[in-house]
């Protein structure tokens, strides 16, 4: 399986791998076919995203599509980051193999959860 020099370069020195204390919304995600799980935690000031962290369990791709996703949202509103898009975190790699597409949806879908979790704890606080 052929990896771009930009999807080995994040999985071997990951960006915001980690967690954080008490943080704003969290998204946690899965893919049963394959086994990789990833958690999104992400800290939140007047809507936008000001810190960003990951931790996932699976293969190169996961690592990479997962730190890559938390590089492209880092600083954006949370109307901006739901617009990312799978294809945009493959684009920034130089592509994926076809047979690890689905790495970067679970990516996106992390990032979409951890908002919501966020927006869901906003509303119950109002």
């Amino acid at each position: 399986m052929e990896y771009s020099d930009k999807v080995m370069d994040y999985f071997m020195n990951p960006k915001n791998m980690g967690t954080m204390e008490e943080p704003d919304g969290v998204g946690e995600v899965g893919n049963p076919s394959c086994g990789d799980q990833m958690t999104i935690q992400i800290k939140v000031e007047d809507d936008r995203i000001v810190d960003i962290k990951f931790k996932t369990f699976g293969c190169a791709a996961a690592i990479a599509t997962s730190s890559m996703v938390t590089e492209l949202a880092r600083n954006k509103t949370l109307d901006e980051a739901l617009q990312l898009t799978n294809q945009e975190v493959e684009e920034e790699l130089g592509g994926l193999p076809p047979i690890k597409r689905h790495c970067s949806l679970l990516a996106e879908e992390g990032l979409e959860a951890a908002i919501e979790n966020y927006r869901s704890k906003q509303e119950g606080n109002s």
